[in-house]
């Protein structure tokens, strides 16, 4: 589990170091170097997955994060022409992953051998491992079929492309963690508690996914429970983004294992208020019993859910990090500033930096 990471000269992060625990939270506004710190974890993940991370440096293009050449990346503020990373996992010793400059190259040399020991057994590296981009596969008719992801890579896709396919052989797996049960569901069956919990997002959902072999696709249908009857089957298409987008995010929590790493974009897209708190309450689930989660979010409502679980004893405050990534408009340097709010275990939030989901107070004001 990544305990500490502190990056140097990439972007518009010139010096900034994260003290992570289980379930972090990144924030902030636009363009304000919040989604670096994922691009930072990526690039080293698509550099070693193709051999290249221990041998010839930082690949900035790949299929996790395509960031263009090198001078797309160094600080503008850098006084040397050098990118670091600094990362420390529990029970390791800290490793400095340390690249020369090359303006016009997608690759980034190695300055100088990093010590690693097993780098496959961290979750950075190995298949306890899933990225869900906040660009997640849009409602369609067919899905495609991958079994070397489902099976041999342990990976839903990117894009939570091969959710589908994943859900519909592994339906009657029992959950890793027993305590991501929801309230609702019959068994600790993966499909039953699959449905309870979007059911919570978008009530009476059932979820039918079958795979095709024979032409290579799997299909998603949606029905409704109406009192004690069931609605027919609705093409994905038919039901809106917020469960589409929302179905993997929830997939990929629910088979995952104490020590995975999951980093979620915006898992709060195109979802209703109440669904955006169950977000926020089921990765504190997830959190609080050994996944670690580096989630980016503008989402009050799904900070809230935190809080919320927090004040409910479902998570310790102490496992939660909150991350607000800012600039000083007033400073020449164009890098950001990093604050990191507490909450306390009643779920109150020690400062408010301006900026830090503080919209709804704002527009209140102006209202009153």
């Amino acid at each position: 589990m990544l305990e500490f990471i502190r990056i140097q000269r990439f972007k518009t992060l010139l010096d900034a170091s994260f003290p992570l625990s289980n379930l972090n939270l990144f924030t902030g506004l636009n363009g304000m170097g919040k989604s670096s710190l994922i691009q930072t974890l990526l690039l080293l993940r698509q550099s070693y997955e193709l051999n290249a991370l221990n041998k010839l440096g930082l690949l900035l293009n790949g299929d996790y994060v395509s960031l263009g050449v090198g001078q797309d990346i160094l600080s503008t503020q850098a006084g040397i022409n050098s990118i670091e990373f600094l990362v420390k996992w529990y029970d390791h010793d800290p490793v400095n992953f340390e690249f020369r400059y090359s303006p016009q190259s997608d690759l980034q040399p190695l300055a100088k051998p990093f010590q690693l020991e097993k780098p496959e057994n961290v979750s950075l590296f190995n298949h306890n491992f899933q990225y869900l981009s906040a660009d997640r596969v849009a409602p369609q008719s067919v899905y495609p079929l991958s079994d070397l992801h489902i099976r041999e890579l342990n990976s839903l896709g990117n894009r939570g492309q091969y959710t589908v396919h994943f859900i519909a052989e592994n339906k009657l797996k029992k959950l890793s963690i027993p305590q991501l049960q929801h309230s609702e569901a019959m068994s600790d069956s993966y499909y039953e508690n699959l449905n309870a919990w979007m059911s919570e997002i978008t009530p009476g959902v059932r979820i039918h996914a079958t795979a095709n072999p024979q032409n290579n696709t799997a299909t998603l249908g949606y029905s409704f429970v109406q009192g004690k009857d069931t609605t027919a089957e609705f093409k994905p298409q038919n039901v809106g983004f917020g469960l589409s987008f929302s179905l993997p995010v929830v997939a990929t929590i629910l088979r995952a294992k104490p020590g995975d790493l999951l980093i979620i974009e915006n898992p709060e897209s195109h979802l209703h208020p109440a669904g955006q708190s169950v977000m926020g309450r089921l990765c504190s689930l997830a959190g609080s019993h050994g996944i670690q989660l580096i989630v980016e979010s503008h989402s009050d409502h799904f900070l809230n859910g935190i809080r919320v679980a927090i004040k409910q004893n479902k998570i310790q405050p102490n496992v939660v990090r909150l991350f607000f990534l800012d600039r000083n408009q007033e400073n020449a340097s164009h890098s950001s500033i990093v604050e990191c709010p507490s909450i306390d275990a009643l779920g109150r939030i020690d400062k408010w930096p301006r900026g830090f989901f503080d919209e709804w107070d704002r527009q209140l004001e102006q209202l009153l």
